[in-house]
């Protein structure tokens, strides 16, 4: 789409929106059965461009893209006639004869805004909860995951209503001129820097807007828990995608007395996963998204203390799991969101003293508690915020759809998912009917005493 076409473009959408077609269910469920379509039969395509964009290896490929989709579109039919149906609420005493309800209604025409670090997942997924509210979209895929958003671009006319969907692809230019238009709903996933201009854009219609941006996630590794079962977790969701996943373990707090017996349990199991030359022949470790990435994420290990990894290669792309101990807090290192393979291990007197070293930072979008002290997960629990919070394990919430998944503070607002993300595309509208029946002049004026002691006991 051009630039000079977008203004054209979501105006159409508008007006299809107007004719009612995509709130009916059949429509609803014909276009998420499209959307199974699409990444079922395209799967192989679907691949081959998240191996050129991130070298993202079959199995997370499928697992965390083509796999999640799936997933998220299969929950959305099992659900969606019951999540469409009136909701009813008590009316009270005052208020009878009659009945009140919550009505589900898609707010209209609305852009998703995807992120470059899973390009097929985090566009699609929202569509998905945006077309189950009944909703006409425009899709706006990361433009630093060129070969996949190439590929949405070609298949979303292909497969979807060409009336009801639009795909805009480009850089800061064609996300300037979609952020001027009139839209019911703007979600948008991606850093705290963009996430601002976007609600700055937003405010223009006063339109509400969803973010989900990431921040520094925690983990809390007691003494307590299963060493070998969690090390293997968190390195599973730390080097995924190579670090770059907005719900990755960003630093880990350990005890003191614990920490050599840590590390050296994690040394071992980034080796076994991922070989002992630090991933740079393995099949199954992504790459960096771009040189600027890279680049940056280097400049965080500068007057570091690396007590393992650090080895790059610029030409490919590559930076080894990486750990550092003991950063400054004030370092770039623990002030940025790292998005990258590095992974910093805070050392404590006492475990419990990292809940007051969580407090004093952003509120994260993750959060990940290792114990089997259940005081402890208890008083984290209890004493902390995090948008979504594991116990035992990494970002296996992701896999539950009955779990909204969304940030809190500067990590985003609101969220998606399942019957949640229905919900945030939906006006949920509140309605009573009462009947003709039984008019009590209790309210109307003249106004007495008598009404008001009436009107007292009913309310």
């Amino acid at each position: 789409m051009q630039l000079e076409d977008i203004a054209k473009n979501v105006n159409h959408l508008r007006e299809y929106f107007a004719t009612g077609k995509t709130r009916s269910i059949d429509w609803r469920i014909a276009q998420l059965q499209q959307i199974k379509k699409m990444t079922v039969e395209q799967e192989g395509r679907i691949k081959d461009a998240l191996v050129k964009d991130l070298n993202k290896c079959e199995l997370e490929a499928w697992s965390a893209e083509v796999g999640y989709i799936n997933s998220e579109i299969d929950h959305a039919l099992k659900g969606l006639r019951k999540w469409m149906q009136p909701r009813k609420v008590s009316t009270p005493m005052v208020a009878q004869p009659g009945k009140s309800y919550i009505q589900p209604q898609p707010l209209g025409t609305v852009l998703v805004i995807g992120a470059w670090n899973y390009p097929y997942q985090l566009v699609m997924a929202p569509v998905i909860a945006a077309v189950a509210a009944g909703n006409c979209v425009v899709l706006k895929p990361s433009e630093l995951a060129a070969h996949t958003s190439a590929l949405i671009a070609e298949l979303v006319p292909q497969y979807l209503d060409k009336d009801a969907f639009a795909v805009v692809e480009g850089g800061v230019e064609e996300s300037t001129e979609l952020l001027k238009q009139h839209f019911d709903h703007i979600l948008y996933t991606g850093g705290e820097a963009v996430g601002k201009i976007v609600m700055r854009a937003a405010a223009e219609y006063l339109t509400p807007v969803t973010l989900e941006l990431g921040g520094k996630s925690p983990c809390i590794v007691d003494s307590t828990a299963n060493l070998e079962v969690t090390v293997s977790r968190i390195a599973w969701c730390k080097w995924m995608n190579a670090g770059q996943t907005c719900v990755a373990p960003d630093y880990v707090v350990v005890e003191k007395s614990f920490v050599d017996t840590f590390v050296a349990a994690m040394k071992a199991k980034i080796q076994q996963f991922y070989g002992g030359d630090n991933a740079a022949s393995s099949a199954d470790y992504a790459r960096i998204i771009n040189h600027r990435h890279w680049q940056r994420i280097l400049g965080y290990l500068e007057g570091q203390n690396v007590v393992y990894g650090g080895e790059h290669n610029e030409e490919s792309l590559f930076i080894a799991p990486t750990l550092v101990m003991d950063p400054d807090l004030n370092s770039p290192l623990m002030q940025q969101e790292i998005f990258g393979p590095v992974l910093p291990i805070i050392t404590v007197d006492k475990i419990t003293d990292a809940i007051p070293m969580i407090n004093a930072r952003p509120k994260p979008l993750a959060m990940y508690i290792f114990t089997k002290d259940q005081r402890l997960e208890d008083q984290i629990l209890n004493e902390t915020t995090a948008g979504n919070v594991c116990i035992n394990d990494g970002m296996m919430f992701m896999a539950n759809k009955e779990l909204p998944f969304g940030g809190v503070g500067t990590s985003g607002m609101g969220s998606y998912s399942g019957k949640a993300g229905f919900e945030t595309f939906s006006h949920m509208k509140s309605v009573m009917k009462r009947s003709f029946m039984m008019d009590v002049d209790l309210r109307y004026p003249p106004y007495t005493d008598s009404k008001l002691k009436w009107l007292k006991r009913l309310s």
